[in-house]
């Protein structure tokens, strides 16, 4: 079972555009180090999308021996289903604990399509297997029940923000699985989602990935405390002074929820490079605008030893 705060690493590349390893390794170190609860190499953050099926399998593999089996490794895979099944097989071959199942490539399946791409993709690899709820793979409750009873799904992942539907789903899955005695996970999977979690748990979803915890680990595992201690007050700080902020200075390009992300680890000293297209790095005012929320951000934890 995942705890803690879920540590989405991004991709560096070299100068030359190619896969830096050595960059990834030091990047995954330093959060297992700084307190991350699991991390999940080569999913949204990790520019997933842009990533040859090689570099994928290097990613993956870098990320299991970086975190040294101090806490669990969640694969992403996704896309085309060959290409999503060759991908899981490729992350449990070399030591993933799990995988994130992004959705399929492009096109919008009807629900019953939805689940077959997850009974496929799961049984293909084996591996415990969270499934995302975004974009064009929108699981209805009755579909997420379907999913949430195959063996090797033992999580649901929401990047969609319909609290309602969710609120459904959550208790939809939980009364299917009752009796099994089943354990299950729900994640709060929108981008820069400190800014949701007051929302996300109060409907009984406490997990979530914490982007902004490869730049700023120190303000993100502030928060979590805050919020898993009831403290309102330092909770509410935090998100006036950093992450409401940060989410709106991602809101103002497409693509900024991973190129922000990217340009916080090179201002804290790790150069791990440009995105790929067809993302774009921040402009030098916005990257202004970043190292000055950062400081504040930091200036918060700081005020607060």
């Amino acid at each position: 079972m995942l705890d803690g705060v879920l540590f989405f690493p991004v991709t560096p590349f070299a100068p030359d555009g190619a896969l830096d390893p050595q960059a990834l390794e030091t990047h995954v170190r330093a959060g297992v180090t700084a307190g991350a609860g699991g991390v999940f190499p080569a999913c949204g953050t990790g520019e997933f999308h842009a990533l040859s099926q090689q570099e994928h399998t290097d990613v993956v593999r870098t990320a299991v021996k970086a975190a040294d089996g101090a806490v669990p490794v969640y694969a992403g895979t996704g896309g085309a289903l060959p290409t999503a099944i060759a991908l899981a097989e490729s992350a449990r071959e070399n030591g993933a604990d799990g995988l994130l199942l992004l959705p399929p490539y492009l096109v919008g399946g009807d629900q019953d399509g939805l689940v077959r791409y997850v009974r496929t993709v799961a049984e293909a690899s084996g591996l415990p297997l969270i499934v995302y709820n975004r974009a064009n793979a929108r699981f209805g409750p009755r579909a997420a029940v379907e999913v949430a009873a195959i063996d090797q799904v033992v999580g649901f992942k929401d990047g969609a923000g319909d609290i309602e539907t969710l609120a459904r789903t959550v208790v939809a899955i939980r009364e299917s699985l009752r009796e099994s005695g089943k354990s299950f996970q729900f994640f709060n999977g929108l981008p820069t989602a400190e800014a949701t979690v007051p929302a996300y748990r109060a409907i009984g979803v406490p997990l979530y990935s914490s982007a902004a915890f490869c730049f700023a680990p120190e303000v993100s595992l502030a928060f979590h405390r805050a919020v898993t201690t009831g403290d309102q007050e330092r909770v509410d700080a935090l998100l006036a002074g950093f992450f409401h902020p940060l989410v709106a200075l991602r809101d103002k390009v497409p693509g900024y929820a991973v190129s922000l992300v990217k340009a916080g680890v090179r201002l804290r000293g790790l150069e791990v490079g440009s995105v790929r297209a067809p993302l774009s790095d921040p402009t030098p005012e916005d990257l202004d605008e970043l190292s000055s929320l950062l400081e504040r951000g930091l200036e918060l934890v700081r005020d607060a030893a």
